[in-house]
């Protein structure tokens, strides 16, 4: 969406820092589904990078009660329906949103489906589920700090019904 002009420089930052929170989540997801002797962070060691800038934000978010919730909100109500804040950072703030509802619900669609199913199947699942947010949470950055819309299909569609 090139045609609403080009994004400053301090909105390119505030635009890719909501991402972080899909990210610890899909994180979250690849430690705690399959168990951490099964996760892909041990069989692909290249991704244990991620725990380690992450992992004094991942201790924060995940540790304080009902901090995921609390934030959740915050962003919607007072970033995403502000007018005041600039369309850029409303629509990376809502994208990122919808990435962490996706994770929730394959999370709670992991729990009650595949959970049965054995520990192969919520081994693929997780491991699925962190690369998808990994590949998306990167290039919605780059296209962020680029000062570009990350056009996500279906994704995107969801946040321009949301974001006016």
């Amino acid at each position: 969406m090139a045609f609403r002009g080009t994004a400053p420089i301090p909105d390119r930052i505030f635009a890719s820092l909501p991402y972080l929170i899909p990210l610890i989540e899909a994180v979250a997801v690849a430690i705690t589904l399959p168990g951490l002797n099964n996760s892909i962070f041990v069989q692909i060691p290249i991704f244990s990078f991620l725990l380690v800038p992450l992992g004094p934000v991942m201790s924060l978010y995940l540790g304080i009660p009902f901090l995921p919730l609390i934030l959740f909100f915050v962003l919607f109500f007072f970033v995403v329906r502000n007018d005041r804040v600039s369309h850029f950072v409303r629509f990376n703030t809502m994208q990122a949103i919808l990435l962490d509802i996706v994770i929730v619900v394959a999370r709670l669609v992991s729990d009650v489906i595949f959970k049965p199913l054995g520990p192969f199947v919520l081994q693929t699942l997780a491991n699925t589920i962190f690369l998808g947010i990994l590949i998306a949470v990167i290039y919605s950055v780059a296209q962020s700090l680029m000062g570009r819309y990350a056009e996500i299909p279906t994704l995107s569609d969801a946040v321009h019904l949301q974001v006016r």
